[in-house]
């Protein structure tokens, strides 16, 4: 089932670049440090353009290990050269 978190999430990132990608899949690929190194667009948007609140409710109702999260985001910040909130 969809909360409206996961709803404001996913229409962020699958919207702009056609994704399909589940809540599920996501929640995969924001703990992946692969998905740094393959520059992937949604995940990148998340870290990029969801709120840093609605970033750690999502992943707390995934069960997605914030601390894992943040490396990836990390990873993304040094790619991109932006400041990303959950950054580590």
């Amino acid at each position: 089932m969809m909360t409206n978190v996961a709803t404001q999430v996913m229409t962020t990132v699958n919207a702009p670049y056609g994704a399909d990608l589940s809540v599920h899949q996501l929640a995969a690929m924001v703990a992946d440090p692969q998905s740094a190194v393959e520059f992937n667009a949604p995940v990148f948007s998340f870290f990029s353009e969801v709120p840093a609140a609605v970033q750690k409710q999502f992943l707390k109702g995934m069960d997605v290990d914030l601390g894992q999260a943040s490396k990836v985001a990390g990873q993304f910040a040094k790619l991109s050269g932006y400041t990303l909130p959950l950054a580590v």
